[in-house]
């Protein structure tokens, strides 16, 4: 598995709390939920193709699937 990069991320404290509710309610931790949620809003944007976390829908939005 390739090494993650470490770097230090500052939250105000209520955000910190929704994500670390949103967290356990999804039975993650919060550095892995954080990292969900920055993955899934880069795939939206169209920032992050490919990769071990892209869906077989993809093409499907894009209007590649049909």
């Amino acid at each position: 598995m390739a090494e993650k990069k470490r770097f230090l991320l500052r939250l105000d404290p209520a955000v910190h709390g929704a994500v670390e509710k949103w967290a356990a309610d999804d039975l993650r931790s919060v550095n892995a939920q954080i990292e969900f949620l920055l993955t899934e809003a880069l795939r939206r944007a169209g920032r992050l193709k490919g990769g071990r976390n892209s869906r077989p829908d993809d093409g499907a939005r894009t209007g590649e699937g049909a």
